[in-house]
C-alpha cells in the first residue's frame, strides 16, 4: 500500500513514537506498534491500537502533569 501523505513510499510494519496534546499536558509514547511509510515516516493506527494508546494517554495525563513519557509495553 501506498502512503496517502507522500504517495510514493510503501507502508510496512515498524513502531512510532506517537504525542499527544491536550491543554497544557503532552504525553509521547515511545515504541508504538504501527504501519510506517518507509519514505517519509508517516505513521498509522488501526482501531484497537488508536483506543489503547487514548486509554494509556488519559491515565498518564493526571492532573498538573506537563510532559509525561512512555515506553509501549506490549
Amino acid at each position: 500500500m501506498n502512503c496517502v501523505i507522500c504517495k510514493t513510499g510503501q507502508i510496512r510494519p515498524g513502531r512510532a513514537t506517537i504525542t499527544l496534546q491536550r491543554g497544557d499536558t503532552t504525553v509521547v509514547i515511545k515504541g508504538v506498534p504501527a504501519d510506517v511509510c518507509d519514505n517519509c515516516g508517516e505513521y498509522y493506527l488501526d482501531e484497537e491500537m488508536t483506543e489503547r494508546v487514548l486509554s494509556m494517554a488519559k491515565e498518564a495525563a493526571a492532573p498538573g502533569v506537563e510532559v509525561e513519557i512512555l515506553r509501549w509495553a506490549a
